[in-house]
C-alpha cells in the first residue's frame, strides 16, 4: 500500500496523478500491454487538496501529464509492504 499526504493543492492544471483504476490486480503489465491496460480499467485524474491522504495499492499503473500551470505539488509518500507483491511483481527500492 502507499499513503500520501499532500502538502500543496494538486487541481487539474497542474499536473495532477493519473491512474488506470483496478489495474493493480492484473499483475505485472509490459510496456507494450499498457495502453490495452489503461482502455480496459479507465483512467482518473486524482486531484487533490492540501492536507488530503491517499491510500492506495502501490502497483496500479500511474502517470502524470505536463503541467498547464505549474505550481508546487509536494506530497509525503511512504510505501508500505508486509510480503511479497501479487502477479510476479517485484519492489524495485532499496
Amino acid at each position: 500500500m502507499t499513503l500520501r499526504v499532500h502538502l500543496d493543492p494538486v487541481p487539474m492544471a497542474n499536473a495532477p496523478l493519473l491512474v488506470a483504476p483496478g489495474s493493480h490486480r492484473l499483475g505485472r503489465i509490459a510496456e507494450v500491454e499498457v495502453a490495452d491496460a489503461v482502455r480496459r480499467c479507465g483512467m482518473a485524474a486524482c486531484v487533490a487538496e492540501a492536507g488530503d491522504i491517499w491510500l492506495y495499492a502501490t502497483p496500479i499503473l500511474h502517470a502524470s501529464e505536463a503541467a498547464r500551470q505549474p505550481a508546487r505539488r509536494r506530497v509525503l509518500q511512504v510505501d508500505f509492504a508486509a510480503g511479497d507483491l501479487p502477479g510476479g511483481l517485484d519492489w524495485a527500492g532499496l
